[in-house]
This record gives C-alpha cells, sequence and structure tokens, in this order.
C-alpha cells in the first residue's frame, strides 16, 4: 500500500493511450468517472502493410490530456496516475537523448512479417510458442524490435551498450512521465513481446538470442499493480505524482469487467478486437490461440487465453470511407452504423474478411489479404455496410470456437466494451450468433477503469471483494434461439469464403 500525503486526494487518474485516441479519465474512490478527456491519433501507412506512428505524438497527446484532466478534477485531489495501453506496438529511443530512433511500429504493422515465415520454415514455431505461449506472427513486438535494430546503423551492437532502449508504449510512456528516471514495463505488456518466459516471468535468453534483442535495451518487468516511478519534469503536471498501475488496454479491459471471473470471457471491441478468457495456468497446447498473462496484481499471476483480430471497426471504417458513408460525421455516422444494416433482412449472401494488413486468430497468415465475396447486381451500400459488422461478430465467435478446445474454458457470457459495442444491433447480432447473453459495460471508458483499479489496488490495499463493490453495471442483450439457427447456418458461408481468402494466400506465397 502506498501511502497518501492528503487523505483529500481520492482521484486516480488513467491514461488510456490507444491506436486511435489518448485519452486521460479521472476515477474516484467510489469507481465513477468524474471527468475525462480525448485526442484523436493518426496512423501513417508508408508501405503496404506498414503501421506506423510518432511515438513523440503519443506522448504529447497522452500529457496534453493528463494535463486537462488534473486541471477539471483539481490537482488537491490527484492520489495516483494509471497506464493502460495499446499493446504490442515497439518503439526504439536514445537514452541520452530519450528522442525515438524511428516510428513506433503498431501493433497492426506487418513489416516483419517476412522475417517471421523464416521463423516458421527454420522450425522455431514450437519452440517460440513453448517458452512464450504465442504463436510467430509479425503482430507481436520482438520482431518489430528486430526490425527496429536492423534498420540502424549497427543499431544491435549500440542496444547491447545501452546507447538504445526498446520497449511497448507502457515503457514508453513511463519514461517521459518520470524524466528518463524510470525505465520498466509491466508482465501484461511484457508477455505480448514474444521475449517473456511464461513460467519464470522474466526475459527468455533463448527467445532473446532468437530475436537478436538485447536484454540491456530491455525495461525491467514489474507486477501490472504497484510502484512504477513518480512524475518528474514535465510542464503543467506537478512533481511527484505516483504511477501505481500498468498494464495492457485489453487486459486492463477484462479486469475492469469482473476482475478476472471465470466463465466472463471478454471481447474488446475497437480497431481491431482481443477475446480473452482468464484461464488458472499458463498451459495451452491451442495453436490457433495465444496465452499470455493477463496481469500481475502484486500477489498472484493471473493468465489469459486470447486471441487477436487485427481489423474490426477499422474494417467498418474502411468500408464506410469506400461506400461514402464517411460523409456523415459523429452522430450522424453512428446512427447510419446501426440503421443501414438493420435496414435489409440480410447481406444477400454478402461475406467480408477484412484481413487488410493478414489474418489475426485463429487463423494467423499474415499474408492473407481482405476478400468481398458473393457480390450480385442487387448488392447495395446497406448490404456492405451489414457485411463489415457482421465480419466483426464472425471474427469473434471464430476465435471462441477455438477457445472451446481448452478443459478449463466454460462461456457463460461475453463481457463487452470498445466503441462499436454502443451499437445495439451488432450487440444483439452477436448474442445471436453466440447463442448467449452478451454483457456490454455501461461505463465505455473500461480499460482506463481497469488500470485505474489496479492502482487503487496498490494505492490502499483493497481486496478483491472491495474492489468488486466499485466494478460498472452492464447492459444484457438475450439472444434469440430462432435467429441463432438462422446465423449459426449463416457462419458456415463465413467459413468458407474464410477458407477462401487463406487458399488465395497459399497460392500467393508459393
Amino acid at each position: 500500500m502506498v501511502e497518501v500525503k492528503t487523505r483529500h486526494r481520492d482521484v486516480i487518474v488513467a491514461i488510456d493511450e490507444g491506436t486511435s485516441n489518448a485519452k486521460a479519465v479521472a476515477i474516484d474512490g467510489g469507481g465513477r468517472v468524474v471527468a475525462q478527456s480525448s485526442r484523436p491519433l493518426q496512423v501513417q501507412t508508408p508501405q503496404a502493410g506498414w503501421v506506423e506512428q510518432d511515438g513523440e505524438v503519443l506522448v504529447e497527446a497522452s500529457l496534453t490530456v493528463l494535463r486537462e484532466v488534473i486541471d477539471s478534477v483539481g490537482m488537491q485531489r490527484i492520489a495516483a496516475l494509471a497506464i493502460s495501453n495499446q499493446r504490442e506496438t515497439a518503439i526504439g529511443w536514445y537514452r541520452a537523448s530519450g528522442k525515438p530512433v524511428a516510428p513506433a511500429l503498431t501493433w497492426q504493422c506487418s513489416r516483419s512479417a517476412a522475417f517471421c515465415e523464416q521463423l516458421r520454415r527454420d522450425h522455431q514455431e514450437p519452440v517460440i510458442r513453448d517458452i512464450t505461449g504465442l504463436p510467430v506472427a509479425p503482430l507481436f513486438s520482438a520482431s518489430k524490435m528486430r526490425w527496429l535494430l536492423d534498420s540502424l546503423p549497427d543499431g544491435a551492437a549500440r542496444a547491447a551498450s545501452g546507447e538504445i532502449c526498446l520497449g511497448t508504449i507502457d515503457a514508453w510512456l513511463l519514461w517521459n512521465l518520470t524524466g528518463g528516471e524510470a525505465f520498466r514495463c509491466d508482465t501484461s505488456n511484457a508477455a505480448r513481446t514474444q521475449l517473456l518466459n511464461l513460467q519464470h516471468g522474466d526475459w527468455d535468453p533463448q527467445m532473446l538470442k532468437l530475436f537478436g534483442v538485447p536484454r540491456e535495451a530491455l525495461p525491467q518487468i514489474c507486477p501490472s499493480s504497484g510502484f512504477f516511478g513518480e512524475t518528474r519534469g514535465l510542464d503543467g503536471i506537478p512533481d511527484g505524482l505516483p504511477i501505481l498501475a500498468m498494464v495492457g488496454d485489453s487486459h486492463a479491459a477484462l479486469y475492469g469487467h469482473g476482475l478476472g471471473e471465470f466463465g466472463g470471457v471478454k471481447a474488446t471491441y475497437g480497431t481491431g478486437s482481443s477475446v480473452m478468457a482468464p484461464i488458472p495456468q499458463p498451459q495451452s497446447s491451442i495453436t490457433q490461440l495465444a496465452t499470455t498473462v493477463a496481469w500481475h496484481d502484486g500477489q498472484r499471476a493471473v493468465y489469459g487465453l486470447e486471441g487477436n483480430i487485427p481489423h474490426t471497426g477499422d474494417a467498418v471504417a474502411w468500408m464506410a470511407q469506400i461506400t461514402g458513408l464517411t460523409d456523415g460525421k459523429g452522430e450522424t455516422l453512428s446512427r447510419a452504423l446501426t440503421e443501414l444494416p438493420a435496414s435489409v433482412e440480410s447481406t444477400l449472401g454478402v461475406y467480408f474478411v477484412p484481413a487488410l494488413t493478414g489474418a489475426g486468430a485463429p487463423w494467423w497468415d499474415g499474408q492473407a489479404r481482405g476478400v468481398i465475396s458473393g457480390l450480385s447486381r442487387g448488392v447495395g451500400r446497406s448490404h456492405l455496410i451489414r457485411a463489415s459488422l457482421e465480419a466483426i461478430a464472425y471474427q469473434i465467435a471464430d476465435v471462441i470456437d477455438a477457445m472451446r478446445q481448452h478443459p478449463d474454458f466454460h462461456l457463460s457470457s461475453l463481457r463487452v466494451d470498445g466503441g462499436p459495442t454502443r451499437n445495439p444491433w451488432l450487440m444483439q447480432f452477436q448474442a445471436d450468433l453466440l447463442g448467449c447473453e452478451v454483457l456490454r459495460s455501461n461505463t465505455p471508458e473500461l480499460s482506463a477503469l481497469g488500470a485505474g483499479l489496479l492502482s487503487r489496488r496498490a494505492l490502499e490495499g483493497l481486496d478483491d471483494v472491495r474492489l468488486r463493490a466499485l466494478l460498472p453495471q452492464h447492459d444484457v442483450f438475450k439472444p434469440n434461439a430462432e435467429r441463432h439457427h438462422i446465423l449459426q447456418q449463416h457462419w458456415q458461408g463465413w467459413k468458407a469464403a474464410v477458407a477462401s481468402m487463406l487458399e488465395q494466400s497459399a497460392k500467393h506465397s508459393q
């Protein structure tokens, strides 16, 4: 437990640095959001399959929203900070200056696909999976870190000498918040690098050698809940604010839903989607999914079975753009994305498989590209928009179907969060497709809330019983049995479209 100097300091501010937005959310002692701020973020795609962001812009946007929330709440109420962040994104910076060596390579970036394919050809995937719990894919940070070092003159040697730091976004934000005093990451983010030994909880020497990443360049791994450092040298932000939690955004959302209650599978809908189920041990033989550290609360590690989907909300945005729907903005666009799919009874047999930079779980084909199948003369914009929304639900159902192979897995409900969950048509479609209740958090900023709860755990020494009283409520979408039967048949059509995509990818790679 961390002592707070003033008893009136009841607010934790969580920075939620995502792919599309940087947010800050102030959460009071009752778990209520009392202030928030957001700034949009841009991605750059300099080549096909390359997706990157300006690391300094990520920091400045995060500091801006942090200042605004602190000003709104009042400095006298701020007890601590927390960080929730986009995962797998890798960034390198010079230790002396703190300047990035290159843009941050985001989790969507597939520029290291050729290196990953070579690992498969060299039969390294079983070893990597056994040690890290992760399949070989350009999604994860290690191959991106390797690419960053290879792109620099004497990159590996300079990293080994301590000149270059490599990290995930939590480590990058912490470095900047603490004026370069703290170089740490949390165990959930470390688990997404493909360099962590799941059994030992530390950087694995064999993986470091395989990926060519020097240990000297990597941060210290800490529990997700605990003391990471204090703010230092920031304009408009007081020195001495403790950072008491860091956790990947998807993991934070799972914590915010129910503190990892078994049977409560979580799906975060965003630019991409993460489907995660808590499991008691870090062993899994399901090759289509990743086994990861969900979080470490300072006393114990909780593990997760996860499927990562690169394109969900992103695919809807792409479809809206090419069909001209982006003429509308904000509420107008959101209303259209609810009304258009409901205005037609089906997609007329159209399936959209949005592998725009490769296919994620459960297929893991970095060379695959998206397909739209079943086009006919009667297909219009409403059908295409509906197909893009249905693709979200089908992809999540595919991952859950793979999870059913795990002996400790059971699905009592699907707990959901993220921007696309505000679409009631999509949520009902998801419930009908799966045949189980979909529980939507009525707190939009669930990742920030989860990080805030982990911070409060460290701040006040709270146990799960007391933390559970701070959890938000859920809106319930109940499945329709008749619709479930119909959608199970449509799901077979989706699977045929996926099979066609994978077949095309295999032909192109020959």
